[in-house]
């Protein structure tokens, strides 16, 4: 059972790893950072956040990925270093496993149907998802858990083989 220090200390790594997620992190340094052992670190996020920190720190580059190969001046390479990839394959092979086509793919569509969306609501509308991930539409995801950071969250369906997003909920 994981206590209130516990998340405490597993948010402290979760926020380093969304604001550095361009550095060089790996669960040793990320479970210096919530003061714990390597292992016990990593069994407490996957519990707490219902995926490895490996796995969380990919979701962000990918994200991040994603709205600099929207706004179209850089390459997918530099894209990749940009983002702390340092694999251009594993980089694809990941954007392509969450977001359903390539990056290049992804570059290279027409993004100016989201322009007038704010930024906010296409982050979270965007966000890579993947089969099965807990929170989708407000649903629960496994064992009845509610979304990442413990509350339901409402994103959209993948973009799968070219497709034009689906439009955005209207803004209230």
């Amino acid at each position: 059972m994981t206590t209130l220090e516990d998340l405490a200390r597993l948010r402290r790594a979760r926020d380093l790893m969304d604001r550095e997620y361009a550095e060089p992190l790996d669960v040793p340094a990320l479970a210096r950072v919530a003061v714990m052992s390597a292992g016990h670190f990593s069994r407490s996020f996957r519990a707490a956040y219902g995926e490895t920190p490996y796995s969380y720190l990919m979701t962000r580059r990918i994200e991040r990925a994603m709205a600099l190969l929207r706004r179209g001046d850089m390459s997918v390479t530099e894209v990749c270093f940009a983002v702390g990839c340092t694999s251009l394959g594993s980089f694809s092979s990941r954007f392509t496993e969450l977001v359903g086509e390539s990056p290049s793919a992804y570059r290279d569509r027409d993004h100016s149907a989201g322009a007038a969306i704010p930024a906010c609501v296409a982050k979270v509308w965007t966000r890579p998802v993947r089969n099965g991930d807990p929170g989708r539409n407000g649903e629960p995801g496994r064992n009845g858990e509610p979304g990442r950071g413990g509350e339901a969250v409402t994103r959209g369906e993948p973009v799968r083989n070219g497709e034009a997003p689906p439009a955005p909920p209207p803004v209230a």
